[in-house]
């Protein structure tokens, strides 16, 4: 990715005046990036509240959320033209209006497809203000451009502030009503843009390069991919899967939009996303293993809230509270991975183990000890092993794929396809898969336990039908969760095995290569089109 770059003397923002002392700068915008972060225009965590109070139902929130992950997925491949096409102040203030628009509509609309258009946008303009600010200070987190330092950064930014705006969100709705989390992120939205037009000049590059060559159809039809996908595993179960014309349009569609594109990139000088990245031996091996790996952690979406509020009985701050466990997780998975992985340069092979060896600590304590009466506190180890173990894969294998050998140009495609198949499929497919695996073990087992309590005859004749009922269905609710853990346990020690069998030497090595060295390969990319244009 670029020669070794050495320390450059004292990390300064041009774009922050003086009169800030130089090391607040870099503080500013992490302070802006935060903000970001947590806006968003659907709060998953508030899904029961609007389900309650829009007339939406949860697949409908959960489709608008995970839009948002399709829009951030998709500009992975514009997002260095956007930087040298806008300076921070101009891409900053973009960004803040369309959020802040994004929050009201949110908070207001009942349409399904306003809602689920909305938030594509809104996770579109938020990854771009996420990367004006990361790319600003990139050069204060690591000044020699080692990439794997600075992901552990963006890591412990993102995953973190998933936990705590959950948080938020649920302790907001509790106390007042869950518009609340939009209007507060609202107003410090507008803070952010105040502080931008106060402290952040319209520091321009040599050359503002513009948008000119970019596949735009390309990114229309593989953003409608990413959201027929979304919309399968979302609502699979809800329409009976392949039984519904919704379902199997929503796949015809999909595929439809993905062979154009494919199609498309054999003739085309600069495809959306190239086979190069699609091939890449790096992008698809981490697209394997994000395929394992979170469908092994897809219980997190189906089992541990249906746990908590119907066999523990815990309400909905009770249930947010767990965040905590996930978010201690995050910071020691990423504390791990930043000495031994980013400083000591530890294999990604044992990297790998290590998390999938996290992963199936936290299944097997699911198996062992899921109770009735399992108290607050107990749970913490499994929940801070899932953290420690999703933080941990997230950066070893985006760090892998910037050390694919493959041309600049075709890393970010390589990002976007990373944050389809790491975001938005860890987020969906997995779920959607045990989702359906429960639905007939639970019809399985309730089948069994009702015959049992038949027969005996000792308990269902002093049960009221509706509480006998209930009954069942939470006791086959416990028994197909430990029945699906002890699969997805065996699941895990077979990845194990095949990784510690498996021969792995490399090490963690990427550098990034200098801005003005990017400037000078996109410039050169461009200046043909310029003139062609002029």
């Amino acid at each position: 990715m670029g020669d070794f770059h050495g320390p450059q003397g004292p990390f300064d923002i041009p774009d922050v005046p003086d009169f800030i002392p130089r090391r607040l700068k870099p503080w500013l915008f992490i302070f802006f990036v935060l903000i970001v972060q947590f806006s968003g225009g659907v709060y998953l965590a508030a899904a029961s509240d609007m389900v309650g109070t829009t007339g939406l139902m949860q697949e409908d929130i959960l489709m608008a959320g995970y839009a948002m992950l399709v829009g951030m997925s998709i500009n992975f491949a514009v997002m260095f033209r956007l930087k040298f096409r806008f300076s921070n102040r101009v891409g900053l203030l973009i960004c803040g209006t369309i959020l802040i628009a994004a929050n009201i509509i949110c908070a207001n609309t009942g349409s399904v497809p306003v809602l689920v258009a909305t938030c594509f946008v809104a996770g579109w303009v938020r990854m771009w203000a996420t990367f004006i600010c990361n790319s600003t200070i990139q050069l204060w987190l690591t000044p020699v451009r080692d990439m794997a330092i600075f992901f552990c950064y963006v890591y412990l930014v993102v995953d973190g502030v998933i936990q705590l705006s959950g948080v938020a969100t649920v302790y907001s709705a509790f106390h007042m009503q869950w518009e609340m989390m939009q209007w507060i992120m609202i107003g410090l939205l507008a803070l952010m843009m105040l502080m931008v037009v106060i402290l952040v000049r319209p520091v321009k590059g040599p050359l503002q390069i513009p948008l000119l060559g970019i596949d735009w159809i390309g990114a229309g039809l593989w953003s409608v991919f990413m959201l027929c996908f979304t919309f399968i595993c979302v609502y699979g179960n809800f329409y009976d899967w392949w039984d519904a014309v919704e379902i199997r349009g929503a796949a015809i569609l999909g595929l439809v939009c993905a062979g154009i594109n494919l199609w498309r990139a054999t003739f085309l000088h600069h495809p959306y996303i190239s086979f190069t990245a699609l091939t890449n031996r790096n992008v698809v091996r981490a697209t394997l293993i994000y395929l394992v790996f979170f469908t092994l952690l897809g219980t997190e979406h189906v089992f541990e809230h249906s746990y908590a509020a119907a066999v523990l009985g815990f309400d909905e701050t009770n249930m947010i509270d767990l965040n905590w466990y996930v978010f201690a997780g995050i910071i020691a998975g990423t504390g791990f991975t930043y000495v031994t992985f980013a400083l000591r340069h530890w294999r990604y092979r044992t990297m790998t183990a290590i998390g999938f060896s996290l992963a199936g600590a936290y299944l097997a304590y699911f198996y062992f000890f899921i109770d009735y009466g399992v108290e607050k506190e107990m749970l913490f180890i499994p929940l801070f092993l899932r953290g420690a173990g999703s933080v941990i894969i997230s950066i070893v294998y985006l760090t892998s794929i910037l050390q694919g050998g493959m041309h600049f140009f075709v890393f970010p495609q390589a990002l976007t396809v990373n944050g389809f198949t790491g975001a938005v499929m860890g987020a969906t497919f997995g779920p959607a898969v045990i989702g359906e695996f429960l639905r007939h073990t639970m019809a399985k087992n309730a089948a069994l336990i009702s015959s049992a309590m038949t027969d005996t005859n000792t308990v269902a004749g002093y049960l009221p039908v509706g509480q006998l009922y209930g009954s069942v269905q939470v006791q086959a609710l416990v028994v197909s969760m430990k029945e699906i853990y002890g699969w997805l346990l065996i699941a895990a020690i077979v990845s194990v095995l095949v990784i510690v069998i498996g021969y792995g030497p490399m090490r963690p090595s990427v550098i990034f290569p200098k801005w003005r060295t990017i400037r000078k390969l996109i410039r050169q990319t461009v200046r043909p089109l310029m003139l062609r244009k002029a």
